[in-house]
C-alpha cells in the first residue's frame, strides 16, 4: 500500500513538545469551550443576560429569557458533539490513510450518509431518529469502502490524488442520486434542504440522547487505536517491523472514523471541512503523536463548530440565520485550496 506522509519529515512522531505544553493547550481549549458556550447561550432573537442563564441552568424558566436559554441548550451540546465528532473522524482518517487532504466530507462518506437517510425517508417513510442513525452510519460506511477501494486501483495504491478524485467522484454521483430522488417528492424536499446545508439550530434533547452514545462509541475506538496510528505513521513496513497489525489496526480506526461521521451527519447533516481543518491546526500546536492529538482535534472541532454557530446567528440575528454548515465551508475551503497547493509544491 502506497502511503504519503502527513507531515515533514515523513511518518516522524513528534515526541520533542513537551507534556505541560500539551496539557496546558488541552486546558486552553476547554476554557474557550466553555467561554463559547456562554455566549452560545446568550446569543439569539431574545438578549439574555448571565442572571438569566445562571438561572436557567439551575432549573428555573420563570421569565422569557430562561426559558430562550433553556431552548438554546440542546443546541449548543448538539454544536459541541458533532464539531468534535467530525474533527476525531477527520484527523483518524487522515492517521490510517496517510492523505493530508481525507475528511469525512472530501472522500464522500458523508454524503454516503446523507444518501443512505434520502432512500430510507423516501421509500422507507424514515421519521425517527434510530433509523437515520442507522441508514446514516451503513451509508458511511458503503461510502468510505467504495472510496478506498476506487481510490486503491491502479499504479500505486491509494494515493492522496487518487483518494480525493474518487472521493470527489463519488460525492458528485451521490448528490445527483440525492437530487434525483428528492426532486419530485415536493413534501420533503423543503426539509430536507434545510438538514442538507448542515446545522445544529433544529436540536432536541431526545435526538442527542439517541446519537450520543453512538459518537461515544466511535470516540472510544479511535482513541484506543491511537498508538496504532503512531506505528502507522512510520509505514506499512516498519509498523509492521514493531508488531503492529497494519490491517487490523486500520480496520478497527476506520470503524470508528465512519461511525462518528455517520452519526454526526445523521444528526446535524452534512457540515464539511471540520475534518480537514482542524487535524492540521492541531499538529501544529501539539505535533503528530496521536495520543495527544486525537483529544486535542475533538476539543479544537468543538471550538470551531460552536464559533461558526454564535458567527451565524450574529451575522443574521432573524429566524434567516446563516447554518454552520455554510460558516464552516467559507472557512474550510480556501484552507483545502492551500493544502492541495502545498502538497503539490512537496511533490515536483
Amino acid at each position: 500500500m502506497s502511503s504519503t506522509a502527513v507531515t515533514s519529515p515523513p511518518g516522524a512522531v513528534d515526541l520533542r513538545r513537551p507534556v505541560v505544553v500539551r496539557v496546558l493547550w488541552l486546558l486552553a481549549g476547554f476554557g474557550v469551550i466553555v467561554v463559547l458556550s456562554i455566549l452560545s447561550l446568550s446569543f439569539g432573537i431574545k438578549a439574555v443576560t448571565i442572571d438569566d442563564i445562571t438561572a436557567a441552568l439551575s432549573g428555573h424558566d420563570d421569565t422569557v429569557a430562561q426559558a430562550a436559554v433553556i431552548k438554546r441548550m440542546p443546541r449548543t451540546v448538539l454544536a459541541i458533539l458533532v464539531g468534535a465528532a467530525l474533527a476525531l473522524s477527520g484527523a483518524t482518517m487522515q492517521a490510517i490513510t496517510r492523505n493530508p487532504i481525507a475528511d469525512p466530507g472530501i472522500l464522500g462518506v458523508t454524503t454516503g450518509a446523507s444518501l443512505a437517510v434520502v432512500i430510507g425517508i423516501a421509500f422507507l417513510g424514515l421519521s425517527d431518529a434510530n433509523g437515520y442513525l442507522f441508514f446514516a452510519i451503513l451509508g458511511a460506511a458503503i461510502a468510505a469502502t467504495f472510496v478506498y477501494t476506487v481510490g486503491s486501483l491502479g499504479r500505486g495504491g491509494a494515493t492522496p490524488l487518487k483518494l480525493a478524485l474518487a472521493g470527489a467522484a463519488t460525492s458528485a454521483a451521490f448528490a445527483s442520486l440525492i437530487s434525483a430522488i428528492m426532486l419530485p417528492r415536493v413534501d420533503l424536499l423543503q426539509s430536507f434542504q434545510s438538514w442538507q446545508v448542515g446545522g445544529v439550530g433544529g436540536a432536541e434533547w431526545s435526538r442527542i440522547a439517541v446519537t450520543a452514545p453512538a459518537l461515544g462509541i466511535g470516540a472510544l475506538i479511535c482513541f484506543a487505536s491511537a498508538r496504532g496510528m503512531n506505528s502507522l505513521a512510520l509505514g506499512d513496513d516498519m509498523a509492521a517491523g514493531l508488531g503492529e497489525h497494519v490491517f487490523r489496526t486500520r480496520l478497527v480506526s476506520a470503524v470508528g472514523a465512519v461511525i462518528l461521521a455517520g452519526a454526526a451527519t445523521a444528526i446535524a447533516g452534512p457540515i464539511g471541512f471540520v475534518g480537514l481543518v482542524i487535524p492540521h491546526f492541531c499538529r501544529m500546536l501539539l505535533g503528530t503523536d496521536h495520543r495527544w492529538l486525537l483529544p486535542f482535534s475533538a476539543v479544537a472541532g468543538a471550538v470551531l463548530l460552536l464559533a461558526s454557530d454564535i458567527i451565524g446567528r450574529v451575522i443574521a440575528p432573524s429566524s434567516e440565520e446563516i447554518q454552520v454548515g455554510i460558516i464552516t465551508a467559507l472557512v474550510g475551503a480556501p484552507f483545502f485550496i492551500w493544502i492541495v497547493r502545498r502538497q503539490k509544491v512537496r511533490e515536483l
